[in-house]
């Protein structure tokens, strides 16, 4: 058996395989930021054997704001996992190469914010060529790869921010503040709030196409995930009660809002496609627990669209929890390939 792991900062992602077949894939809310206790604590709800399998490891919560650096954060969150494992063999994703956990302490900034390279490399072997759009609950990630090769190159947040290939913006934890300063509304241009009363998971959850499964995030006030709380929540970032207009405003406004995220991630998806040169029936291929956005944005695109899951071989069953825990089975997958484990 091999589990395959995507540490993020606010989600805890694992794959568990046997013999090369999905048998379970959850993902648990971790609230890194408030400190690597919160991870000791759903590695401990997992209930997992580790001594019992073998485990590869990606992550991205080492940028949250409770660590004073990124490598500060590596090496805490890799230090809680050693704790975890208790001796079992471990391969960390480094770049493009699976190290021991010493090599992985010591190149930490090829370790840092790679979960989004596990998904590229994998879809690198499986596809000639593609756009890879992962959407998670709080970020994007956008890769090319063509030829069995990542075309992207690796970089560290701040790089991949400035060449298009990470939108900071997620299908659940994205405050609505960040998407557009000012919005329809009845007819109207108003400006919104800059306040973290709404986010997008209250927007995707009145179209229902986010995942109740997958909805871990919390709300901004802390309340219930009911239509009537959502419509309270966008409501008040343009200075209204949500029984002040005809729920169709609101319903109007939520869909304003979706094809904004759309718009933010499809301008990238664009020149990350026209920086590499893909041709226009290279498809998107989609995963993440916004997955329907990336459907949305190839079809805006005219690209064909293709399910993470899919691509991967994945067992139906299994297929959903595959696609939101995307980099955790890439991983899974390119260290059963490529590991001798010795």
């Amino acid at each position: 058996m091999i589990a395959g792991w995507d540490f993020g900062g606010a989600h805890l992602k694992v794959v568990l395989t046997d013999g090369g077949r999905v048998i379970a894939a959850r993902q648990l809310p971790c609230k890194l930021w408030l400190g690597p206790d919160e991870l000791r604590s759903a590695l401990a709800a997992l209930g997992l054997a580790p001594g019992a399998m073998r485990h590869a490891i990606t992550m991205t919560g080492e940028l949250v704001d409770f660590f004073d650096s990124r490598r500060a954060g590596v090496l805490a969150i890799l230090d809680v996992v050693t704790a975890y494992l208790d001796g079992a063999i471990a391969r960390v994703l480094a770049e493009d190469r699976l190290v021991t956990m010493p090599e992985a302490r010591r190149d930490w900034q090829a370790v840092a914010s790679a979960n989004w390279r596990a998904g590229a490399l994998l879809v690198a072997t499986l596809l000639p060529e593609a756009l890879v759009v992962d959407i998670g609950s709080t970020t994007t990630d956008i890769t090319a790869v063509r030829g069995g090769c990542v075309l992207t190159p690796f970089g560290d947040d701040h790089a991949r921010l400035a060449s298009d290939s990470l939108v900071y913006t997620g299908v659940t934890r994205t405050p609505l503040m960040a998407l557009a300063p000012e919005v329809p509304v009845a007819g109207k241009q108003v400006r919104t709030m800059s306040e973290y009363f709404a986010t997008t998971a209250d927007v995707h959850r009145l179209s229902g196409r986010l995942s109740p499964e997958f909805d871990q995030g919390g709300t901004a006030d802390g309340r219930g995930t009911a239509r009537a709380d959502n419509v309270r929540r966008i409501a008040r970032m343009v200075g209204c009660d949500g029984d002040s207009h005809p729920d169709s405003v609101w319903d109007g406004l939520a869909q304003w809002y979706a094809r904004r995220q759309v718009d933010l991630v499809a301008v990238a998806c664009a020149r990350q496609a026209a920086r590499y040169g893909l041709t226009a029936d290279a498809p998107v291929v989609g995963f993440g627990v916004g997955a329907f956005v990336v459907k949305d944005v190839a079809d805006g695109l005219g690209r064909p669209y293709v399910d993470f899951a899919a691509v991967a071989g994945a067992n139906r069953e299994l297929a959903a929890g595959v696609a939101v825990c995307g980099p955790a089975y890439a991983v899974c997958r390119l260290a059963a390939e490529q590991c001798a484990w010795d």
